[in-house]
């Protein structure tokens, strides 16, 4: 018979373990995994570190079980003969790429030689793992319809790799049956070119989002997209040096603070400064900026039309105070405004 169990049982504790340690998951470039995501104002969200996004613990562990499968792919494939690399051997660590002043990158799971398909050719070697459904459409459609930011990272893997790769191959495994599927890739460089002039639009050319992919918050793409609440409702950004107006992406994979004058350590840039403005149209589904000075920018409510300045001087609101606000009409509620005068204080919100 089942001992009935309280929410204190070992399996949660291991679940909230990963959770308690999945550090930060922003990273410092844009990534070559994702770049052929459809939403190209998704990719400049998580560029500029818009959404702090937290994962639940069975989804870590799920990433987890892709990292253990790769282990054995490589003993897989090194046992029908295929000479595989899974570092540089020239460096000693991941291979990787680079474009877009640093600002752009990723790593492969390795390069091999010695595919029975093509037994001279180096590859370029990916390695998934999928369910069963997503398994099963794989193996009917082939990776460039089934994945296709499967596809694109590859092709821009092969695209900027020093010297470059004509061909990769993908092989991927049904964790509900453990069956294999192996395809190789065509090196295809307007794909790969295509993808970078993608990348150098996202971090170099706009400063502000890009177009977003529906206009429809319900539309399944937006529904479980991790910037939706910024993108369709009303709330605002993560305050961080990325989110700031005076920030700004420059060469080696640097940013540079205008307003301190200064290059921003990466070990900085989630923190900020007090000194953070937002850069305006990260505001735009809830407010218009109709005037500026040098450190301060007035808004107009779209839903009311009364005003509010963001700033650092008094009487001014601060992005942690705009961030804190769910509901936008408080920030021209003078009852509040008022309360702040009186008591010194800041808007916060300590759910």
């Amino acid at each position: 018979m089942k001992i009935p169990e309280s929410n204190k049982t070992t399996i949660n504790a291991i679940i909230r373990h990963y959770e308690d340690n999945q550090g930060g998951v922003m990273r410092a470039h844009l990534g070559g995994s994702i770049i052929g995501r459809p939403c190209d104002r998704a990719l400049w969200y998580t560029f500029r570190w818009c959404t702090d996004v937290k994962h639940g613990g069975q989804l870590l562990r799920l990433f987890q079980t892709g990292h253990l499968a790769e282990e054995r792919f490589v003993a897989d494939l090194r046992n029908v003969g295929v000479k595989v690399f899974e570092t540089d051997p020239a460096t000693g660590k991941q291979f990787r790429i680079s474009a877009c002043n640093g600002h752009f990158g990723g790593s492969f799971d390795g390069v091999g030689q010695g595919f029975i398909e093509a037994p001279r050719t180096w590859h370029l070697i990916e390695m998934k793992t999928h369910n069963e459904k997503s398994f099963n459409k794989l193996v009917k459609k082939g990776v460039e319809a089934a994945k296709p930011e499967h596809f694109i990272q590859m092709q821009v893997y092969m695209y900027l790799a020093n010297p470059q790769l004509t061909r990769a191959f993908y092989i991927a495994v049904n964790k509900n049956t453990d069956e294999l599927y192996g395809e190789r890739v065509r090196l295809d460089p307007v794909i790969g070119k295509a993808a970078i002039e993608k990348a150098e639009c996202i971090i170099i050319a706009s400063d502000r989002p890009l177009s977003k992919i529906s206009e429809d918050p319900s539309w399944y793409l937006c529904k479980f997209c991790d910037h939706q609440a910024i993108c369709h409702g009303q709330e605002a950004p993560v305050v961080n040096c990325r989110t700031c107006l005076h920030s700004t992406p420059v060469e080696d994979g640097q940013w540079h603070c205008a307003r301190h004058d200064m290059e921003i350590p990466e070990s900085v840039q989630m923190s900020g400064c007090e000194l953070h403005l937002y850069n305006p149209y990260l505001l735009e589904q809830f407010a218009e900026p109709i005037d500026s000075g040098e450190f301060w920018i007035r808004y107009r409510l779209k839903s009311t039309g009364e005003e509010f300045i963001t700033g650092t001087d008094k009487g001014q609101l601060s992005s942690q105070e705009i961030q804190a606000v769910e509901d936008k009409r408080l920030l021209t509620d003078e009852k509040l405004a008022g309360l702040k005068t009186q008591f010194d204080g800041t808007i916060e919100n300590n759910q």
